[in-house]
């Protein structure tokens, strides 16, 4: 049976794609064959390379507009034949003819959806005064943060936090979250039916490990 492989588009330094590596690549629970920039330079190329996976720097041309650089993104993933897409801290809005041209495409965000989409989560949820967040593992779809809802987790937000320091305990969250739904996509148990997402799996594990970032 060939092995599931999944793709990663980042922009940033790239901690919750080190997380996929250091727990779904690394293990051989499924292959990441790709990680794709749109940032040269950026931290998670750096750590896809350390980790001799391939890695692709493809920054937009000027004025290419974002459905024709995502043409071009789509020709890198295709050549990688990934059978699913992981958004790790990618932050372009992805075209509605990409989404419908790819396999399933996922996303991780620092809020519990419908609450603070898109940019700067943390910033939002301390402005408006919010006594919970979390984050969201989501399949992607045509809006910002809208697409159907994978996992859920929660965390108080403290007296004493900062846009930093809440953001920092979130990424733990993330990381979990994450390689969660990664390995349930690789094991087969995740069946999506329009906005449902159905899931077969042991939690027990999980929690303990949620437990211990909140």
């Amino acid at each position: 049976m060939t092995k599931y492989r999944f793709a990663v588009l980042a922009s940033g330094e790239g901690s919750n794609l080190q997380a996929l590596i250091n727990q779904v690549h690394q293990p051989g629970l499924a292959s990441l064959v790709l990680v794709l920039s749109d940032i040269e330079g950026a931290g998670a190329l750096e750590r896809a390379r350390a980790a001799s996976v391939p890695a692709v720097s493809l920054p937009p041309l000027p004025r290419e507009g974002r459905k024709r650089y995502h043409e071009r993104v789509g020709k890198a993933l295709a050549a990688a034949t990934p059978d699913l897409i992981v958004l790790a801290g990618y932050m372009r809005l992805l075209p509605p003819e990409f989404i419908a041209a790819m396999p399933p495409i996922i996303n991780v965000h620092p809020s519990v959806l419908p609450a603070f989409p898109g940019l700067h989560a943390p910033i939002q949820a301390l402005d408006y005064g919010a006594k919970i967040t979390g984050c969201t593992v989501h399949v992607v779809d045509q809006g910002m943060d809208t697409g159907p809802i994978i996992y859920q987790e929660a965390l108080p937000v403290l007296p004493e936090d900062t846009a930093d320091s809440l953001h920092g305990r979130i990424k733990s969250l993330e990381h979990i979250a994450l390689v969660r739904a990664v390995k349930a996509f690789a094991l087969g148990r995740v069946k999506i039916s329009g906005r449902k997402i159905e899931l077969k799996e042991d939690i027990d594990a999980y929690q303990e490990s949620i437990n211990q970032c909140i």
